[in-house]
This record gives C-alpha cells, sequence and structure tokens, in this order.
C-alpha cells in the first residue's frame, strides 16, 4: 500500500537498545566496583550538552472547532430532549456482544437462542424511549386518515358541528374569544415550529459550504505533513554530524582531555611531593640568608658590645666623681647624691656575645648545597610530569586515527541506510495520490450542491405544506375577526365573516389531508436521526465508540487488535484506535502514535553504529608509556641530602637565645637619664645640677649612637635564630620523608600508570559515548513529539465528526424537532379551527323568540328560522 512506503521512513530512528541497556548495566556494575575502591574511586567525566536546534515544524491549517452560534440553542434544546427520550448511557458492552455473537451474520432460527433473546430484550429495554414514540408517531400516522374519514362522515350527517345552526347562548361572545385566543396562540406556535425547521434546512445548505474549508484544509495539512516529512528525517539525520564533530573535537585534543585526567589523577602524588621539594628549596635559600644574618649581627653585636662597655663605664666614672663634689657633703643635697650613687653599678652592658660561637662552617656548607640550584631540578620534574597530555597524544595519534575513520565509515552507514528508501519518490506519489483525491472530491461538489438543492426544495416543500394550514387559519382569523358583526344574527352574518369560517375549514381539511403524512416523515426521522445521534455522534464524541473498535477480539476470536491488524498484520500489538487518536490529537510524531517501533526495530542499527563496541575495543588498546618521566634526578637528591648535613642542627640555638633576650644593658638608659634628670631637679640650682644633666644628656647620646643600633642587630641575630631553628628541626628526617614521597610518586608512575591509564581511557570513551547517547534521546524525543507530526489525522476525524454530527445530523434532528411539533400543534388548530369556524360561518337556520300568550309576563321560546329572502 502507499502509506507504508511513507510511514517506513521514519523505523529507522528509535529507542535505546536492550543491547545498550546491558552495556549500560555493565559500566554500571564497573562503577560499583570503583567505588568500592577509594584509591580507585574516579568520577565519570560531565558529559557537555549538545544542541542539536529544533526540528523545521509544520504548520498546519486546520482548526477542527465549530461552533453553531445562535442554532446552537436549538441544537441543545434537541439534545435534551434525545436525552429526556434515551437517558441510558451508552451500551458499549451490549453492542460488543451483539458484534462478537453476530458476526458472521444471524439466522433466523437462531433468535430463539437464549443469548439472543436475552440480547434483544437487552436492546428493546436500551431503545424503550425511541420505540415509545415511535409507537406514538406510527398510533398518529395510522388513526389520522381513520379519524379524519368519521369527521368528514360525521359532518356530512350534520354532526360533529356540520349542522348549519348554531343555538344561542349567553356566554357566546366568551367562547368565540377563548376559542380566537386559543387558535391564534397555537398558530403562533406552528410558526415557530416551521422556522426552527427552516432554520435547521437552511443551516444544512450553509454548513455544507463550510465543508468544502474542512476539506481544502485537511488536504493541505496532509501536503504539509508529506513535503515536511522528508525534511526533518533528513534533519534528524544530519544531526549526527554535530555528536560526530563533537567526538571529533575531543579526539583532536585528546591530549588535553585524556592526558589532563591522566595527570589530575597521578597528580595527587606528584605534585605534593615536587611542591615539597620545591618549598626544600625555598628553605635552603632562606637558611643561607639567616646564617648570613647570624653572622654579621654577631660580629656587630661583638664588637659594639666592647665599645659600649667602655663608653659606659667612661660615663660611670665621671658620674662617681661628679658625686665627689663638697657639694655633696651638704645635708640637704647628701640624700639625693647618695641615692644616684646608689645607681652607678646598673650603668654596664648585660649581653656577652663574645662567647657565643661563629655559624661560619653551616654558612661555608649551605653556600656549597647552593652551587647546585634544586629548584631548577625540581622544575624539571614539573616539566616532564607536565608533558603527560603531549605523551597521551603523541602515544594515541594512530588510535584517534582509526577512531576518526570509524567515526567516518558510521556516517556513510547512516546516509547509506537511509538511503534505502525511496523517501522522496514515495511521498512525491503520496502528494500525487492527494492531489488526485483533491480533484476527484472537488468534481462531486457541483452534484453535492445540486442534491443539496433538491432537498432544500424538499424540505421547503414538506414545510409549505404547514405553511398553507397556517395561511387558512391566518386568513380565516383576519376574515372572520374583522368581519364579525354582533349586531348581525347567524343567518345573517356578512361575507367576510362567513368566508373566514370557511377558511379555518379549509385549514381544519388540509391538516387531515397532511398532518399524518408529516407524522410519518417526523417519525422516520427521529428514529433515524435520534439514533445516529446517541448511538455514533455521542459515543464519537467522548471517544465511547473508540472503545468498542479498540476491544480486543472483537473482530476475530484470533486477532487480538484490530488497528495493528489492518495496518500491519499484526493484531498482537498493544496498539489501538483511541491511543493514537489521543497521540495526534496531542501532535505527537506518528512512529510513537502507529508504535512503529514494534514493527522495525532500529535498535540493532543503532548498536552496529552509533554504538560501536568496536569503539571500545579501539580505546581498550590504549597504552600510553609514562617511564621516561623523572621527577627529581639524583644530582637533586644529593643536593637533598647535603643539605640535611649542612650542620644547621648542631648550632648552640639555646645559648644564642638566652643572650638575645637578656637585653643590651642591665637598665633601660633612657629611663635611668629620666631618673637622673628627676633627682637633678630636687638639688639646688647651681653646677652640681647641670653637671648631672649633663651626665643624663651624655647618657642619652650613648643610647641613640650604641644602643640602638645594637638592638636592631639583636633583633635581626633573633629572628634569624629562630628561623634556624624552626628550619633545622627534624631536618634530616623532612629531607627523607620528600625523597620517599618522589620515590613512591615516580613508582606510581611507573608501574601503576598503565592501571590509570586504562581507568581514565575508560571515562574518556564513557564520554564520548555520552555525546551518541545524547543524539539518539534526541532522535527518540524528536520522533515521539516533533517529527511526522501527525494532527492532520485527528483533524480528519474530528471535520468528518463536525460535518457528519454537527453539520447534517444535529440539523435533521433540529428539523424534525420543528415538524414533529408542528404535527401535533396540528391536532388542537383543527379542534380550536372547528370550534371558531362555528362562531363566523353563516348558518340556515337560526334561534327565533316569540311572545307566550299564556302568562302575564313576555316569555320567549326559541325556534328555528331562515334568513331573509334578500339574503
Amino acid at each position: 500500500m502507499l502509506w507504508t512506503r511513507w510511514l517506513v521512513l521514519l523505523l529507522w530512528f528509535g529507542a535505546t537498545s536492550t543491547e545498550q541497556q546491558q552495556q549500560d548495566d555493565e559500566r554500571d556494575g564497573h562503577r560499583a566496583e570503583v567505588r568500592s575502591d577509594p584509591r580507585r574511586q574516579r568520577s565519570s567525566p560531565p558529559v557537555e550538552p549538545l544542541d542539536f536546534g529544533f526540528v523545521p515544524a509544520a504548520v498546519y491549517d486546520t482548526h477542527a472547532y465549530y461552533e453553531p452560534g445562535t442554532v446552537g440553542i436549538l441544537f441543545h434544546m434537541v439534545h435534551a430532549f434525545l436525552y429526556a427520550v434515551q437517558p441510558n448511557s451508552f451500551p458499549k458492552d451490549l453492542i460488543v456482544r451483539v458484534i462478537q455473537q453476530n458476526m458472521g451474520g444471524i439466522k433466523i432460527e437462531e433468535w430463539r437462542k437464549p443469548e439472543n433473546v436475552l440480547l434483544l430484550l437487552q436492546w428493546i429495554h436500551y431503545e424503550s424511549g425511541f420505540l415509545i414514540c415511535a409507537v406514538f408517531g406510527i398510533v398518529f400516522v395510522v388513526l389520522t386518515p381513520i379519524v379524519a374519514t368519521c369527521f368528514c362522515m360525521c359532518r356530512c350527517c350534520d354532526n360533529c358541528g356540520g349542522e348549519m345552526h348554531q343555538r344561542q347562548r349567553k356566554n357566546a361572545d366568551c367562547h368565540r374569544g377563548f376559542f380566537t385566543a386559543s387558535l391564534v396562540a397555537t398558530t403562533i406556535f406552528i410558526i415557530l415550529g416551521v422556522l426552527v425547521a427552516y432554520a435547521a434546512n437552511h443551516n444544512v445548505s450553509t454548513q455544507i459550504k463550510s465543508t468544502r474549508r474542512l476539506i481544502n484544509t485537511n488536504m493541505r495539512d496532509l501536503k504539509t505533513f508529506a513535503n515536511n516529512t522528508p525534511a526533518q528525517i533528513e534533519y534528524l539525520t544530519a544531526q549526527y554530524t554535530t555528536a560526530k564533530n563533537k567526538v571529533l573535537s575531543d579526539l583532536d585534543n585528546i591530549g588535553p582531555l585524556l592526558g589532563a585526567r591522566i595527570h589530575s589523577h597521578l597528580g595527587k602524588e606528584v605534585v605534593p611531593a615536587l611542591d615539597a621539594a620545591l618549598r626544600m628549596a625555598g628553605a635552603m635559600r632562606e637558611t643561607k640568608e639567616a646564617l648570613e644574618n647570624v653572622s654579621s649581627a654577631l660580629e656587630i653585636l661583638q664588637e659594639g658590645m666592647g665599645k659600649l662597655q667602655a663608653s659606659l663605664a667612661g660615663e660611670r666614672s665621671s658620674l662617681s666623681n661628679t658625686l665627689s663634689d663638697p657639694a655633696c657633703t651638704n645635708g640637704a643635697v647628701s640624700p639625693t647624691c647618695n641615692t644616684i650613687r646608689s645607681t652607678l653599678p646598673q650603668l654596664g652592658v648585660n649581653a656577652d656575645f663574645s662567647k657565643l660561637p661563629d655559624v661560619n662552617h653551616a654558612l661555608t656548607n649551605i653556600n656549597t648545597v647552593l652551587k647546585v640550584d634544586l629548584s631548577n631540578f625540581v622544575q624539571k620534574g614539573y616539566a616532564s610530569f607536565n608533558d603527560t597530555s603531549a605523551l597521551v597524544k603523541e602515544q594515541t595519534r594512530n588510535i584517534v586515527t582509526g577512531v576518526k575513520s570509524m567515526l567516518d565509515k558510521i556516517g556513510s552507514e547512516i546516509t547509506a541506510f537511509s538511503k534505502m528508501f525511496p523517501v522522496e519518490s514515495s511521498l512525491a506519489n503520496f502528494t500525487i495520490f492527494l492531489n488526485d483525491r483533491h480533484k476527484v472530491i472537488e468534481s462531486f461538489y457541483p452534484q453535492i450542491d445540486q442534491m443539496d438543492f433538491y432537498r432544500w426544495i424538499a424540505c421547503v416543500a414538506v414545510l409549505c405544506t404547514v405553511v398553507l394550514v397556517l395561511a387558512f387559519n391566518v386568513l380565516g382569523l383576519l376574515c372572520g375577526t374583522c368581519g364579525y358583526d354582533r349586531q348581525a344574527t347567524p343567518t345573517t352574518r356578512g361575507c367576510l365573516s362567513n368566508t373566514g369560517g370557511n377558511l379555518l375549514m379549509a385549514g381544519v381539511g388540509f391538516s387531515f389531508i397532511f398532518s399524518w403524512v408529516l407524522m410519518g416523515l417526523v417519525t422516520t426521522l427521529f428514529v433515524v436521526g435520534g439514533n445516529v445521534e446517541k448511538l455514533i455522534c455521542e459515543p464519537l464524541a467522548n471517544r465511547q465508540l473508540f472503545k468498542i473498535i479498540d476491544t480486543p477480539f472483537l473482530v476475530h476470536p484470533e486477532k487480538r487488535n484490530f488497528l495493528p491488524g489492518m495496518l500491519f498484520q499484526n493484531p498482537n500489538i498493544d496498539l489501538t484506535l483511541g491511543s493514537m487518536y489521543r497521540e495526534c490529537y496531542e501532535n505527537n510524531g506518528l512512529y510513537h502514535a502507529l508504535q512503529l517501533e514494534n514493527i522495525f526495530n532500529i535498535n540493532s542499527f543503532l548498536n552496529r553504529t552509533v554504538y560501536n563496541k568496536d569503539l571500545a575495543k579501539v580505546f581498550e588498546g590504549v597504552q600510553v608509556d609514562l617511564k621516561d618521566i623523572m621527577l627529581l634526578d639524583q644530582a637533586g637528591r644529593d643536593n637533598l641530602l647535603n643539605f640535611a648535613n649542612t650542620g644547621v642542627g648542631e648550632i648552640d640555638y639555646p645559648a644564642y637565645l638566652a643572650e638575645v633576650n637578656k637585653g643590651v644593658t642591665v637598665v633601660d638608659l633612657l629611663s635611668f637619664c629620666s631618673d637622673l634628670e628627676d633627682q637633678a631637679d630636687q638639688l639646688p640650682r647651681g653646677a652640681l645640677e647641670n653637671a648631672l644633666k649633663g651626665h643624663a644628656s651624655s647618657i642619652r647620646t650613648i643610647h641613640r649612637e650604641q644602643v640602638v643600633p645594637l638592638e636592631q642587630a639583636m633583633s635581626t641575630l633573633s629572628q634569624s635564630i629562630k628561623l634556624l631553628q624552626r628550619t633545622s628541626n627534624d631536618l634530616p628526617v623532612k629531607v627523607t620523608n620528600i625523597l620517599s614521597a618522589i620515590d613512591a610518586a615516580e613508582y606510581l608512575i611507573t608501574h601503576n600508570a598503565s592501571h590509570v591509564v586504562k581507568q581514565e581511557t575508560k571515562a574518556f570513551v564513557q564520554s564520548l559515548v555520552g555525546y551518541f547517547k545524547q543524539y539518539t534521546e534526541w532522535v527518540k524525543n524528536s520522533l515521539t513529539a516533533e517529527v511526522a507530526q501527525c494532527k492532520p489525522i485527528s483533524n480528519m476525524v474530528d471535520s468528518m465528526e463536525i460535518v457528519a454530527c454537527s453539520f447534517i445530523v444535529d440539523s435533521v434532528n433540529t428539523f424534525w424537532m420543528g415538524l414533529g411539533a408542528c404535527c401535533l400543534l396540528l391536532i388542537p388548530s383543527i379542534i380550536f379551527s372547528v370550534k371558531l369556524a362555528k362562531y363566523y360561518r353563516r348558518m340556515d337556520t337560526e334561534d327565533v323568540f316569540e311572545d307566550s300568550p299564556y302568562n302575564d309576563t313576555l316569555t320567549w321560546f326559541p325556534r328555528a328560522s331562515a334568513p331573509p329572502s334578500e339574503w
């Protein structure tokens, strides 16, 4: 069939295969094994999301929605009446049983079977409302001619109002008014019924013209569907290039990507070892600077302390001579001089740096060690280790070339596979088929218009029979009402009044003639149109009809589902008409709506191409040799060992710290000067006071010129000694640890790098496969929701429902409702017309009243009297 050709075009895209799921399970198991070992724990690389763009979308023109407007009120009235007649729910189970039991046709003798009798009784119960109304209509059709015949014969016998004589009554005017009002009201309701029927008749003709629009838009949508599907499939195929280019990009950058992951994994051991060696190289330079500072500061302190001691001794001697002045023997001055004299021993140095050993031996050794630049060796180790990416790229060049060739082959296979199907030619033939069918449909438009015109004429002719009765009623009422004279007697009524009565009786006659025919037509349309509405249109609107069609084993006891059996000759596929309609109504892809993955499984093709096992096998052979990486050569190792043996740890740090912590002088010279000046201020003004203040000034000069530089030198010495003490603390152990860490890192690179390479290569392959997985997931989602969107199929179903039910069935049902109301109202119209005609027609005889000779009072006796001779 033609549809199978272009339908197959979508078959080669689908969901992820079972084998791929097994591969995913194996990878999950491997990840669990890795997680069980903390040393091997390594998270998978994050896969960069790919942008495949948007599938070219088809824009459909059909809007399968109908709003009837004002006539919708009449449709709702009809639906309410049918619900009152048939309130039972849709008999899905009953219809299914009827179809299943009578699939091969039912014979007359089989009606006696209990199951068929039960079905018949259930069906009668369901149709009871329609049957009662139909019986009423049939009774009306049968009795109306009989009643009309009896009525005519009765009137011919001067009965049933046929006698041309009217008795005089006091409430005659009241009766006439009542019958007039009743007939007017009945006539108005009949006119409304005629208008309702005519509106329904006209609505059919109007909506038939709208049907052309629905047909045209549905045809355009099918052509759009056929024209866009190849482009959408080509877009899906072309987007393989997006995933492929990303994989090729990663392969071109395999050095920075794979090499960086290997570098990062090994760097956990390598980088800390090299960083420790580099820090030790910095410690060597700091140690040299500290030793130089200690040597220079010690020399400055030893020399400066001698000069300071001499200066303080001279100042102490001079101050002692001043205190020997006879002025100090004065009773008031003597205590002050004695106090000053008692503080003279404090003028001396406190620390003695002359006994501290020098650090020249350690400084000589560290200078010898620093002749070899350890940091240069460490930087070479860094450079060698950082060259991992280049090694990976160089040693995987052949493998990358092979993978690129494999990807090109996959692309060629996909292209060749897509060309296996005559996509363009098949869809071109389908488009031609649509154009031909459209032309054939358009060729029927004149015939449809002509048939609709005949139908319209026939319905108008039917309504004209009612209009004829209405015309007689209206004219009779006008003539009778306008020509009626209260002063005239029944035998002297005017011509206009008599004409009105005759017109009313003519309307009665035509009512008897046409009413039973019209009722027969109404009954037929009611039974047919009502059942179509209840059994087809309503179930189609609420999709209950699909449930009947989708009932398992409905058509054949060995065929589960009807739709896949018809389309694919495989009734066991779980595909139903209701599910297909829902998917198409939501504008999903035809591949998903028809569950085409059950017909053609693309999984094997994806496993052969996109999920190619050879890709993983190729990368399993990746071997990256990192044995040439040397973190620290022997010269660097010897340099570290020599640094540990420089003698820095043999320096007498407690002796240095003890002298440094003592201070330069015994007492703070500035405080001593201040106290001396305070004591001098207590003396009487004179030479002694001035001399003491002169000594204070001299001592300040000594502090500024000699003590301050010595304090600075002591601070430098203190900082340097503390630094050396920290550096020398367990220095051999630190060096040993650094060398052990470097040895461990080199052992890891030499002996365990292959495992790391294998592990990181697997993670790299997973990232490459992740791009293809994104592609297949995108294809799956696109096939589900974007490719070959089957909205035109649901639009066709909805359009047929609109045309058949909303345009035709609702209008037909509204027509028989209006016409049926007219038929029923003709009964009271006949009664009121007959009664009212008696008051308008000219009678042959009338009641005459005479005087009574037997009574004193005037008494009237009625008698028949003929009209005057001049009438």
